[in-house]
C-alpha cells in the first residue's frame, strides 16, 4: 500500500519502494500582478496534478509555511514529542511545473442603485515543465479562464473562474505526462502468444477498466531509449491498488518473445 507523508524537500517522505511513478513538483508561481489571490492559481494546478493519481506530487508552493512549522518543531515545546516531522529526507522531483500569472482581473459589479451586487473574475497564466536533471524546458503552454459568473465574494469569483479550466488542465497533464508501466507477469498464453498479462499499475496510477495501453520494446541506442511499438493492451480488471489485468489485443507473439528474452518493455496509456 502506498504511503505518502509529505509535500516538499526537507520533510520526511515514505512511499513504496515499488512505486515507480514519476515525481512531479509544482513550484510557487511568479506573477506580473500584485494580487492576494495569485496563489490560488498554483493551488489549482497542485489539485489537478494530485487528483490524477499518476504521480508522486511534491508541492513547493507552500514551502515557507511548512518550513516555519519545521523550525517551530525544533523548540522546547516539542523536545519530548513523538509527533515531530523528520527533516532533511526528501523525494527529488524529476519534472518541475513552473507557472507565471500573467493577469488576474476582478470586477466589482454594481446594481442600478449603485450598490455592489457581486464580483466577477478572470485570469491568464502560463505553465512550463522543466526536466530537473537537464534544466531543459520540455513543455510550455498558456491558459486563459472564462469570466466567472456573478459571485458573492472576490475569492469565490476567482475560484469559479479557475474551475472553468479543470478539463483543459486535466487534458494538458494527461498529454504532457503519459502514464508508463511495466508488464510484470504473463497470465495466459496461447500458441506462443501472450493473451492476458498483469501490469504494475492500477488505481494508484489512475488506470481504470477499459483503458488501452500501447506496448513498446525499448532499445538503447547511444545511451538513449529507442521505442518500437509491438502491441496493445486493454485493461479488463483492476487487481488491488497497484496492478491491473489486461487483455492483449495486438502483438501477443511479439510481447511474449520480448518478455522471454528479458528485453525491456514499456506500456504507455493511450490518451484519447
Amino acid at each position: 500500500m502506498l504511503l505518502l507523508l509529505t509535500l516538499f524537500a526537507g520533510v520526511h517522505i515514505a512511499h513504496s519502494q515499488a512505486d515507480e511513478r514519476m515525481v512531479v513538483g509544482v513550484a510557487k508561481f511568479t506573477s506580473e500582478v500584485d494580487s492576494p489571490f495569485a496563489d490560488a492559481v498554483a493551488e489549482k494546478v497542485v489539485q489537478i496534478v494530485t487528483n490524477t493519481h499518476r504521480f508522486i506530487v511534491v508541492d513547493r508552493t507552500s514551502y515557507d509555511k511548512i518550513k516555519e512549522e519545521l523550525e517551530f518543531q525544533k523548540t522546547e515545546a516539542f523536545l519530548d514529542s513523538k509527533n515531530t516531522v523528520k527533516q532533511d529526507v526528501a523525494v527529488a522531483a524529476q519534472r518541475m511545473i513552473v507557472g507565471h500569472l500573467v493577469k488576474m482581473n476582478i470586477y466589482t459589479m454594481k446594481n442600478t442603485s449603485g450598490g455592489i451586487s457581486g464580483y466577477k473574475a478572470s485570469a491568464a497564466f502560463t505553465l512550463k515543465v522543466n526536466d530537473v536533471e537537464t534544466g531543459m524546458v520540455t513543455e510550455a503552454e498558456s491558459f486563459q479562464t472564462t469570466e466567472s459568473p456573478l459571485a458573492a465574494s472576490k475569492e469565490q469569483a476567482v475560484n469559479q473562474a479557475l474551475a472553468s479550466l479543470d478539463e483543459t488542465l486535466r487534458a494538458y497533464i494527461a498529454k504532457t505526462f503519459p502514464v508508463s508501466v511495466k508488464i510484470v507477469k504473463v497470465l495466459e498464453n496461447k500458441k506462443d502468444a501472450a493473451t492476458k498479462v498483469l501490469i504494475g499499475g492500477g488505481k494508484t496510477y489512475g488506470i481504470k477498466e477499459g483503458d488501452n495501453l500501447r506496448v513498446e520494446a525499448i532499445e538503447m541506442i547511444d545511451g538513449m531509449p529507442y521505442p518500437t511499438e509491438i502491441g496493445e493492451l486493454k485493461v479488463t480488471s483492476l487487481a488491488g491498488e497497484n496492478f491491473a489485468e489486461c487483455k492483449v489485443t495486438k502483438g501477443g507473439k511479439q510481447i511474449a518473445s520480448q518478455l522471454a528474452s528479458g528485453n525491456r518493455i514499456q506500456c504507455t496509456l493511450i490518451v484519447k
